[in-house]
């Protein structure tokens, strides 16, 4: 970079002139780069990769950054930015202002309702930062473009260019080039105002932090209709009773406040304000609070702290000077360092009086009762009010601080503490970022369209990266999440082997679930007319009726949480006494439950839907299911698994296997089952998952032992969301008397040309002389073990050359479906059960 590009340009650095030619056409640019979606994802996996390279001191970037820090600046002020734009920090801070950890996306604002809402940009911000502030200006960038906003930023022309090469490491962390589109940062000064004006012009927002001054000179740029955004100065206060002013700890405490950057924050204290109408207690307690601040150490600078300039140093003096003289006059009383360090200024009067900062405190009387009357009319400069006293005192004053005025009450000694999400001065800056948007569409033409945007572009999420990842190395992950996000424990049926462990945040649990209520949507489930018995297995940690439990709610779905149980005749009566016509639940059990009480069920005649997961349905059982019990509809509920969460959907357009991708939440590769490379377009291989949307752990390329194919085109639903097409587990495909046999074969082979329209499930042993192969079936009143045996020779040429050859017997028993083996905690049946091992 030449040393006079001092203006970062959507991703290259320019000179004055360049710099001066491009705000000419700064309209245009904006509007080239709001044509191309920007998806929320993209900024929080650029800003979580930057903060990880921030939070390491040996980190390259970090070094180059450092080097651009102004004078004199503590590099720790680095690490501070880094957990400041961590994924955990900006996802709560999207959820608490924005509702949703992708507030972008047109989804419905009710379940029942075809109303669609979003957080929409407003369009272009132009953010004038304050000067000395490094963190703040590329805080704001990131701000703006959380809520997908286009971003210019000027920064004063004393600062150095830490801001312009943040934004350019952040924008290189995004290969698709739609960050740095968003982000122009300047630098030049205020007298320049041709510049300003060009820079305002096109503006939907203007963000300006500074004094009455700073924003009178911004606001004459500001076109009418434009939002102005001020980040203005505050003042702070702290109110102790009488009952908290004796403390000792009190007094530690409040001193912190003032200690910790030495007031230069909005939040740290200038007045203290004693319940009080006594000066002689006002009076004592400046002595005793001047003994506690003269003995801390002296400001040491650093993270923002700077020693006070000629003109602070001259407002220093004066304010101690006149509260000197008006100690004559009974007034005041001043309590001071000897080096100047500190001062400690008691005066009898109420009204709120700015102080000169540097460890320079007001404290003054104020009772309760006229607390509203002092400090409202000040209203428009309170920040925060740190109070102590009882739990009853914090209450009562907490409510009266705020009808006075103040945005944010704290503790003594939290003044200056955040969280994530927190609102600055009374507002949330990504709403004031943001419109709020909604679409009414048709009821009938959208009956089944759960996300508008889902039918107008594909969602693009960052390429996974590294290396694949099975069970066993997920689960090792799971030691190293934080217990914050540890907040939700579940355990896997163990269809696949041992039960294994997932951890999920509340936080990323709602996203899931909102995601597979989505689905459901999309696959004909009706929250207004469905009335749904919940038939998943419960307890063991187990998740799945806990799941749909919780997705049923955010439907806003009528709901018989009943789970599955070994009483069908109580169950079957419970859906009828109930009215339920839709049904949610694992195939195994729902087959079973049909048929235990057939007669009571087809009497009934209400069962109109069926939901399932975890399993399928067969073609065969499905056509059972629809033409012997009158069902219209039978769909997949969702396909998942227990650590990722919903993976795919079915729309009203899916038959069999094949779903849509929950692509807003996961990006899927399909790899070749023997070697780790795609296959060609539309050939079967392993799923491999990477999620996007987890805020506790990042579970990239997950190989959950599942086969499909992708398949092509768009889907006739109109949605551009990928589909895939399962193909069985891996588990399905056996190797036996040196063939590979497929599960699935055998099922299809049995229904289409056996007949047969039950469960299957097959066991491998070693026998004597060769392996054994049997197959059992559920017994149903027209089953023939023999036919079905001739059928699985005669169809499957591999079964048939190992039976020939007499490297395997091959056995087929009818048994009852209650004797097949099934997983206890999920129902699921076993479809494969190995025994040589």
């Amino acid at each position: 970079m030449r040393d006079d590009h001092h203006h970062y340009w959507q991703g290259a650095f320019v000179g004055d002139e360049e710099a001066g030619r491009r705000l000419a056409d700064l309209p245009a640019a904006v509007e080239a780069a709001l044509a191309a979606p920007l998806e929320t994802e993209t900024v929080l996996a650029a800003c979580d990769a930057l903060a990880g390279a921030l939070l390491d001191p040996e980190h390259p970037v970090r070094t180059r950054l450092a080097a651009h820090l102004p004078e004199g600046e503590d590099p720790a002020v680095l690490g501070e930015l880094g957990r400041l734009l961590g994924r955990r920090e900006l996802s709560r801070k999207l959820r608490r202002e924005l509702g949703s950890a992708a507030p972008g996306r047109l989804n419905r604002a009710d379940p029942r309702e075809t109303v669609y809402e979003a957080w929409a940009p407003v369009g272009m911000v132009a953010h004038i930062a304050p000067g000395n502030a490094a963190t703040v200006a590329p805080l704001s960038i990131v701000e703006g473009l959380l809520a997908g906003n286009v971003n210019v930023l000027k920064t004063s022309s004393a600062d150095t260019l830490l801001t312009q090469h943040l934004m350019a490491e952040l924008a290189a962390l995004d290969p698709s080039g739609a960050l740095a589109a968003r982000v122009m940062v300047l630098r030049f000064p205020s007298s320049r105002q041709e510049w300003l004006r060009l820079m305002c012009a096109p503006a939907d927002a203007v963000a300006v932090w500074g004094g009455e001054s700073a924003v009178a000179g911004v606001a004459a740029h500001v076109p009418a209709g434009c939002r102005l955004v001020e980040w203005g100065h505050r003042i702070s206060f702290a109110y102790l009773t009488a009952d908290a002013w004796s403390e000792p700890a009190v007094l530690g405490a409040l001193a912190d406040d003032v200690c910790l950057y030495e007031q230069q924050a909005c939040s740290s204290p200038q007045v203290v304000y004693l319940d009080t109408e006594d000066e002689a207690e006002v009076f004592a307690f400046a002595e005793r609070f001047a003994a506690v601040l003269g003995a801390r150490p002296a400001a040491a600078g650093g993270l923002g702290v700077e020693e006070p300039d000629p003109a602070e140093e001259a407002e220093l003096t004066t304010t101690e000077l006149v509260a000197r003289l008006e100690e004559h006059l009974g007034l005041t009383r001043v309590f001071a360092a000897a080096d100047g360090g500190w001062r400690v200024m008691a005066d009898v009067r109420s009204p709120l009086t700015a102080s000169p900062l540097h460890r320079s405190v007001w404290v003054k009387p104020l009772p309760r009762k006229q607390l509203i009357a002092t400090l409202r009319p000040m209203r428009r400069y309170l920040q925060t009010a740190g109070i102590a006293g009882s739990r009853g005192d914090i209450a009562e004053l907490s409510r009266t601080a705020l009808a006075a005025g103040v945005t944010r009450v704290t503790p003594v000694g939290s003044m200056l503490e955040s969280y994530a999400g927190e609102p600055h001065d009374g507002v949330y800056a990504l709403q004031r970022y943001s419109r709020r948007v909604a679409v009414q569409a048709d009821p009938e033409l959208f009956a089944t369209t759960a996300c508008l945007d889902d039918l107008a572009r594909p969602v693009v999420l960052p390429q996974p990266s590294g290396p694949l990842r099975g069970k066993e190395e997920v689960q090792a992950l799971n030691g190293q999440v934080a217990r914050a996000d540890a907040e939700l424990y579940f355990r896997s049926g163990g269809s696949t082997g041992a039960p294994a462990l997932s951890l999920f945040s509340y936080d990323d649990y709602d996203t899931q679930m909102h995601a597979a209520a989505r689905g459901l949507l999309a696959a004909g489930y009706d929250p207004v007319a469905d009335r749904t018995a919940n038939l998943f297995y419960c307890g063991g940690m187990y998740g799945s009726f806990i799941s749909f439990f919780s997705v049923l709610e955010r439907l806003g779905g009528v709901q018989l949480p009943l789970a599955a149980g070994p009483d069908h005749r109580e169950t079957a009566q419970a859906l009828i006494d109930h009215g339920a016509d839709t049904l949610f639940g694992m195939p195994s059990y729902l087959w079973q439950l049909l048929h235990a009480e057939a007669d009571a069920l087809r009497a009934y005649g209400g069962l109109r839907k069926v939901f399932y997961g975890g399993e399928h349905f067969t073609p065969e059982q499905q056509r059972v299911l629809k033409e012997e019990f009158g069902i219209e509809v039978v769909r997949s509920i969702t396909y998942g698994s227990t650590d990722l969460g919903p993976l795919g959907y079915q729309c009203t357009e899916s038959t069999g296997g094949v779903h849509h991708l929950h692509a807003d939440l996961h990006t899927l590769e399909i790899l070749d089952v023997a070697e780790d490379r795609p296959v060609p377009p539309g050939e079967t291989g392993r799923l491999v998952f990477t999620t996007h949307a987890r805020r506790g752990q990042y579970l990239g390329r997950y190989v959950i032992g599942d086969l499909g194919r992708a398949v092509p085109g768009r889907c006739p639903c109109g949605s551009h969301a990928p589909r895939f097409e399962l193909q069985g587990r891996t588990g399905d495909v056996m190797r036996v008397a040196t063939y590979l046999l497929n599960h699935r074969r055998f099922v299809a082979l049995a229904e289409e040309e056996g007949g047969h329209r039950g469960e299957l499930q097959i066991l491998i042993g070693s026998g004597a002389a060769r392996e054994r192969l049997t197959v059992r079936v559920e017994r149903t009143a027209t089953t023939d073990p023999a036919r079905l045996r001739e059928v699985l020779l005669a169809g499957y040429p591999e079964l048939r050359s190992a039976v020939e050859a007499r490297l395997l017997d091959l056995t087929v028993e009818a048994v009852p479906g209650s004797a097949l083996d099934r997983i206890p905690t999920s129902g699921k049946l076993r479809t494969v059960i190995d025994t040589r091992l």
